[in-house]
């Protein structure tokens, strides 16, 4: 378990898919800009939800996000594309509606990057999101990571190619800095 003052990242509950699915997968609009894949109608329980709860693998790390002050759960955070020979991986993150806008993504790249850089040794942490997600590239600029390009008209989303920005961070330009003093009071 890896937590901040508001967050916690814990593994995925086999009761936690139901509720990921329903709010993040369901939401077809909004999981069209989070996935590269085609969405498609799956039930909760289905072994292909990209929630369902499995053995694991190398290649990818599952977090169930849960807010300290409710105890709920907020959402889900990820490193995938785990390369151990080279030593990077990507990271992503989704939120319940209900808890977007409080400013816990910049608290949960931040313990993805502790868990990516301290726990697994990555090199190299990689941001992939669409341009106008003011949110996550708010998130990933203060927890240190730099724009490093556009990938012009690269992502198809509802029936439109949409900008996609990458941005990254090495292990070498990371820190782990205490929490921002406004975090502990949630303002």
């Amino acid at each position: 378990m890896l937590s901040t003052s508001r967050i916690v990242l814990r593994a995925r509950h086999d009761s936690d898919v139901p509720v990921l699915h329903t709010e993040l997968y369901d939401d077809v609009a909004t999981r069209t800009r989070a996935d590269t894949r085609p969405w498609s109608p799956l039930a909760p329980d289905s072994p292909q939800s990209p929630f369902t709860v499995g053995a694991g693998d190398d290649k990818a790390a599952f977090f169930s996000v849960v807010e300290r002050s409710s105890g709920e759960l907020a959402g889900e955070a990820l490193l995938w594309g785990i390369d151990a020979h080279q030593r990077h991986a990507h990271l992503g993150l989704a939120l319940r509606p209900g808890f977007r806008g409080r400013g816990l993504g910049g608290d949960i790249v931040r313990l993805l990057c502790r868990y990516g850089f301290t726990v697994r040794g990555l090199h190299r942490l990689q941001v992939d999101t669409l341009a106008d997600n003011l949110p996550m590239l708010k998130a990933a600029t203060g927890a240190g990571f730099v724009v490093e390009g556009t990938l012009r008209r690269a992502a198809w989303v509802c029936g439109a190619f949409e900008d996609e920005v990458v941005l990254g961070l090495l292990a070498s330009e990371w820190t782990d800095e205490p929490e921002p003093a406004d975090a502990a009071t949630g303002a």
